[in-house]
């Protein structure tokens, strides 16, 4: 008896596997599409990436990467690897851009600060209160920080970049007709 329901058992099963299958519904049928690539990242964080990435580089007044810079030929070459159009000294960075409160700067925007030894600097904050920047001759490209007394002190102002695809922003009239001592460009202190 046990022999018998096995065999009717197996043929059950036999049966069930020559059926058809069922068949899929047509929703079943739409092929599944591939997940879309990540958006590729913003001007403003290719801007900083790059400045970061130029970290540990030397100071070299008048340059503007890839090996040296000064701290506005550090802001230019960033600005240009993401596809932004810059002018290339401090003083003409310093008008361009809108003005952002010390509290609201954010990753991206320029910090500027004036030194007794150097009339303008300029560096490119990287998010609290951390800015990467070409500090003088025989230093490097570096991080710092605006929380430090020294940087603090010398705090001048920020500007916010308005980062569109190829956007020339020119300087404004005031910075272009900025009277500039001649000792300063002399020292070197205007980069």
């Amino acid at each position: 008896m046990k022999r018998l329901a096995a065999i009717a058992g197996i043929a059950a099963a036999l049966a069930a596997c020559a059926g058809h299958p069922p068949r899929p519904s047509p929703a079943a049928l739409t092929p599944i599409p591939a997940p879309a690539p990540p958006a590729p990242p913003s001007a403003r964080t290719v801007f900083v990436r790059t400045a970061r990435a130029m970290v540990g580089r030397a100071y070299a007044y008048g340059s503007d990467g890839p090996r040296t810079f000064d701290c506005s030929g550090l802001v230019y070459y960033a600005a240009h690897r993401a596809g932004l159009e810059v002018p290339r000294t401090a003083e003409e960075l310093l008008a361009i851009g809108r003005p952002v409160a010390r509290a609201r700067i954010r990753a991206g925007d320029l910090v500027f600060m004036h030194f007794p030894h150097k009339a303008l600097h300029v560096g490119i904050a990287i998010g609290r209160r951390r800015f990467v920047h070409a500090p003088s001759t025989g230093e490097r490209v570096r991080i710092d920080s605006l929380a430090n007394p020294v940087y603090g002190r010398a705090f001048l102002a920020a500007r916010r970049l308005r980062f569109a695809p190829r956007a020339r922003l020119a300087p404004s009239a005031r910075a272009r007709n900025m009277p500039v001592s001649r000792s300063d460009h002399e020292r070197g202190s205007l980069r």
